[in-house]
């Protein structure tokens, strides 16, 4: 039997099935003392049931006493044991052998990470101490990072089948997993259509997860496909609905509080905050663990380990200060661990400024070539100098890589050492130099943008009288004091800018608050488009065959469609018939007003078709 656990990722086609818990047992940590819940007449199994019970309360207490280190003891359920002995032995495991084995009682012990080159002789001990009792007993010993790597290998059934093991012993891992896989089973009971990813991070992954600790859940609702509610609209129906299922998670997993910390996300939302380089959001990436994904988070996750992921402002700081704080620790250093850091202390800033310029991050092999095409060539920003000190460097390090350098003159040493900084110095002003283009184009942005959509709302005013018509809005309590100073913000940082006063900290402020603002005026964009076009919709009662019946009558550009079932029909000076292509193009282009003016005809045309009727809505 393995005893070694698997640490790498595989592709492998996504499951989702809920296990089943073991009949009689309550979900504490301990057993309840409670007789199982058996069918009449099964007298002598409840006795048998008992008798198991004590079986294991001693073996409990054998495996805790022994090794007070270990985190839960879990009894896997019938139906999941065909998965963990074909992922510890193999799938071509002989039927006859796999039967016997289906017979035992499988525990699933779980062990602090650090215990995990003692496994073989921990394994080896326990199955000694169980062996005195004559117990048929099937024993894995994992860590908690074993259980995250089952996750990131898309065994998500594994894992399912781990949170609801009945729970010998449990010092808040097991619990903390069965709240939330039951939680993402409501969920996706619910929700299938939508969830794409459902993520669990914080103590529970990191491996100190405690009964007092809380479960951070992250689940990401895919809003692409909706086209019938406006977006913000999607996410509040469904997290309303997915924090209903906490507390029923909750009570269904026996814990004794709400562990879970859940946190909603719009696809397109977070998507854009990955691309804003949002900390939190990295973070989030670089330490969460799928329980449930649908190809969505687990990509994500391989392009911010390959680096291909836009670093946030306070990301590239890092990457920037390397440089100098490798150079001092480079002079005290023996060849390798200098080579290696000079190496990188050079590659990762130009990495960076590449970032920073709006490329994807390039390779090592091609950085120099790119520092060279953009920054010399293009943009005449750099001098070809400080590539060849780049290139010479790089050199230097496949030299020592593939060891044609073995050994470094004191000379040599302090050269490049002072080539490094000298190299790094004029990164930080190449940076200056990216920035304040960049600047240029972030405040051009923000204020184009924020205008656009106040134009769109007031129509086209001067500056002034658009400012002026937003604080009315303000007056009316449809926007908030925070807005308005928002919009002064982007209006001074114009300003400012073109005056040379703004830094890259006041534009990169002015552009996160810009978001706040263009986000809510779309939303009431939306709000008021939506009730002009609520305005321009009727409801009709009237009678067909002697039975009551209902139409809608839609007006749009001048022109209104009756629709009488699936029957759709244009009335102008006419009735004729039509289709929803038609209705789709008017509707696309229908010019939104606080009044609806129609033609009385219309209403002559609609009595001519229907016989008498009366407006309901």
């Amino acid at each position: 039997m393995k005893t070694d656990s698997k640490r790498k990722s595989e592709d492998k086609k996504e499951e989702n099935s809920e296990m089943q818990e073991i009949p009689g047992m309550d979900l504490d940590n301990n057993y309840s003392g409670k007789k199982p819940l058996l069918p009449e007449g099964t007298e002598k199994l409840q006795k048998e049931m008992e008798k198991t019970k004590k079986e294991f309360d001693k073996i409990k207490a054998l495996i805790v006493k022994k090794y007070p280190f270990v985190q839960a003891i879990g009894i896997l359920a019938p139906q999941a044991i065909k998965l963990f002995v074909e992922d510890e032995i193999g799938e071509n495991i002989p039927p006859e052998e796999l039967q016997k084995l289906q017979k035992k009682n499988h525990l699933y012990v779980i062990i602090p990470e650090e215990k995990f080159k003692e496994i073989p002789k921990i394994k080896k001990e326990m199955i000694a101490e169980i062996d005195k009792i004559k117990k048929e007993v099937w024993l894995y010993i994992k860590t908690p990072v074993d259980i995250w790597e089952a996750c990131l290998d898309s065994k998500f059934e594994m894992v399912s089948a781990i949170g609801m093991s009945y729970p010998l012993y449990d010092t808040g891992i097991l619990e903390s997993l069965r709240v939330a896989e039951i939680h993402k089973a409501l969920v996706l009971q619910k929700f299938d259509k939508y969830i794409v990813s459902y993520v669990i991070a914080g103590s529970m992954v990191r491996g100190d997860v405690t009964k007092e600790s809380d479960v951070d859940v992250f689940i990401i609702i895919n809003d692409t496909d909706v086209k019938r509610m406006p977006r913000l609209e999607l996410k509040e129906r469904l997290r309303s609905m997915i924090f209903q299922y906490i507390s029923e998670a909750t009570a269904l997993a026996g814990a004794k509080k709400n562990i879970l910390n859940v946190q909603p996300y719009l696809l397109t939302d977070f998507w854009e905050s990955v691309k804003d380089a949002h900390p939190v959001i990295f973070t989030f990436i670089r330490d969460g663990v799928p329980l449930y994904d649908r190809g969505t988070f687990l990509p994500w996750k391989a392009l911010l380990k390959m680096g291909r992921l836009k670093p946030s402002p306070e990301a590239i700081d890092m990457f920037m200060s390397m440089g100098d704080k490798t150079v001092k620790r480079a002079k005290a250093a023996m060849l390798d661990i200098l080579v290696h850091d000079v190496y990188w202390s050079v590659l990762t800033p130009s990495q960076a400024l590449l970032m920073l310029y709006g490329l994807a991050p390039p390779t090592p092999k091609q950085t120099a070539g790119e520092m060279k095409r953009i920054f010399v060539d293009k943009e005449k920003m750099l001098e070809k100098k400080y590539i060849t000190i780049l290139e010479n460097i790089i050199q230097a390090y496949k030299d020592f890589e593939h060891e044609k350098l073995k050994e470094i003159k004191g000379a040599e040493l302090d050269k490049m050492l002072d080539d490094t900084e000298d190299y790094l110095k004029r990164l930080e002003e190449l940076r200056k130099q990216i920035e304040k283009r960049s600047q240029e184009k972030t405040v051009e942005q923000i204020h184009k943008d924020i205008f656009d959509l106040l134009e769109a709302i007031f129509g086209k005013k001067s500056q002034a009288e658009t400012v002026s018509d937003f604080e009315k809005l303000v007056k009316e309590g449809k926007f908030t004091q925070n807005h308005l100073k928002i919009l002064y913000d982007v209006i001074t940082a114009k300003t400012e800018f073109k005056k040379g006063h703004l830094d890259a900290r006041k534009v990169d402020n002015a552009r996160k608050n810009a978001s706040i603002l263009i986000n809510d005026l779309i939303e009431y964009s939306q709000r008021s488009d939506l009730m002009a076009m609520e305005k321009a919709r009727m409801v009709l009662k009237y009678e067909k065959d002697g039975k009551p019946a209902r139409a809608e009558l839609l007006h749009c550009n001048g022109v209104s469609f009756l629709f009488e079932g699936e029957i759709i029909k244009k009335i102008t000076d006419k009735i004729e018939p039509s289709n929803m292509k038609e209705v789709s193009e008017c509707m696309a282009n229908q010019k939104l007003s606080k009044t609806l003016e129609i033609n009385p005809k219309v209403f002559e045309l609609v009595k001519k078709e229907l016989g008498n009727f009366e407006i309901v809505l």
